[in-house]
């Protein structure tokens, strides 16, 4: 199926390989203010702006506890429940109960990483490239005697190869992110759960630069455990995120902190001689973020309803004008692989040594165009109410500030 893509600020209409109409993006860019101030968002990788279903969503409960209902605690609970449906939806997952909600990722991993039972010489495998809330998690493990295996990048890539070379008879778990956070490169989690799983070896995910932005289902790529911030593509507040893994692995956790959200019957005060909650829910600890859960609520709303393989086409065609622009650009190497299926939403170039990128940032920012530097380099990141038109000027823009106009 084929759809339109709506080039702002002219009356041109584009036929590509995706499936978001003219009217859905017209729509979707009227939630996001800051498209109409002329301002081009491109660091959804960092932090995403906040939509006005967002911001109402947090005001609306704020006003509530402030001249409302003032105590509504136990009015909130049905949102929670339909936020842990919703993460349901967007990753596959198994039921609602295999989702805990969390703070951030480093607390969702924090709680697999903590509760396996380590035994001395066991090992865990990384890469170079992770970003580091998927790294000291596990670094902590070593004062259990836990060591740390480390796969070397190849051209931004880890591989399902690289990974078979990397296991010992000694792994026990597998930690990657979904979408590494500079190259932008999207591993095969299908094929690196598949061999996990054949060797038991325990599979989790970092996905805090994929979920939102493209298709994950924790079932078909055999991941025993995702933990995803939500933040980022997600598009939501800070304080907000989740862990989801399965009830094989949840058996095998045995969770360094409870609260009282953890026990099968939270509102039976008076009762200490009762089981733990049988799904994730036991991961919670104490009373929730609920501000940050309104507005949680509200960007998953508006994620499913546009739903995720039309954002994961749209994030894949503008990222593929960038790539291709880019490349066209002397003096710009693109560290991004081109293959739709090796990427996500991250487009990240590598300029001449003789070229400050912090430098090339900031006249970007003077023309309205926000992206990041990340280790000497410039990382775009847009989403999917992003137009054709925008990364134009991005690719233009950049061209300009480097002198290649």
């Amino acid at each position: 199926m084929r759809g339109e893509l709506y080039r702002a600020g002219d009356t041109e209409f584009t036929e590509y390989r995706i499936m978001m109409n003219v009217d859905q993006l017209q729509h979707i860019r009227s939630l996001f203010p800051h498209t109409a101030q002329g301002k081009i968002y491109l660091n959804h990788a960092g932090t995403s702006p906040l939509s006005t279903r967002v911001v109402a969503a947090m005001t609306n409960y704020l006003r509530e506890r402030s001249e409302g209902r003032l105590e509504n605690y136990q009015h909130d609970l049905p949102m929670v429940a339909e936020c842990k449906a919703m993460i349901h939806k967007l990753i596959h997952a198994e039921s609602p109960d295999r989702i805990a909600l969390t703070t951030n990722t480093s607390d969702a991993i924090n709680i697999v990483a903590s509760g396996i039972q380590w035994k001395s010489g066991d090992r865990v495998l990384l890469n170079s490239l992770e970003f580091p809330a998927n790294v000291w998690p596990y670094l902590n493990l070593k004062r259990h005697g836990v060591e740390l295996d480390f796969i070397r990048e190849s051209n931004g890539r880890i591989t399902t190869e690289q990974i078979l070379d990397g296991l010992t008879s000694r792994t026990r778990l597998v930690a990657l992110s979904a979408v590494q956070f500079l190259s932008g490169y999207r591993a095969d989690l299908a094929a690196i759960g598949e061999l996990c799983r054949r060797r038991d070896i325990i599979f989790a995910v970092d996905a805090i630069q994929a979920v939102g932005a493209v298709r994950i289902d924790v079932q078909s790529m055999h991941i025993d455990a995702l933990a995803a911030g939500g933040q980022k593509w997600q598009t939501s507040p800070h304080g907000t995120g989740f862990l989801y893994l399965t009830e094989e692995l949840q058996d095998r956790i045995q969770q360094h902190h409870l609260g009282w959200l953890g026990v099968d019957n939270p509102w039976d005060f008076s009762n200490f001689d009762q089981p733990l909650a049988s799904t994730a829910r036991r991961y919670e600890g104490g009373s929730l973020v609920m501000p940050s859960l309104w507005g949680y609520h509200a960007a998953l709303s508006t994620l499913l309803e546009f739903g995720i393989d039309v954002i994961q086409h749209h994030v894949l065609e503008i990222t593929r004008h960038l790539l291709d622009g880019f490349a066209q650009t002397p003096g710009i190497e693109v560290s991004t692989p081109q293959r739709d299926d090796e990427r996500a939403g991250i487009v990240t170039i590598r300029l001449s040594d003789d070229v400050d990128a912090t430098l090339i940032f900031k006249k970007l920012l003077e023309r309205k165009v926000h992206a990041a530097v990340r280790d000497g380099k410039i990382r775009y990141s847009p989403h999917f109410y992003m137009t054709l038109e925008e990364m134009e000027v991005t690719v233009e823009a950049t061209r300009e500030c480097l002198g290649k106009a």
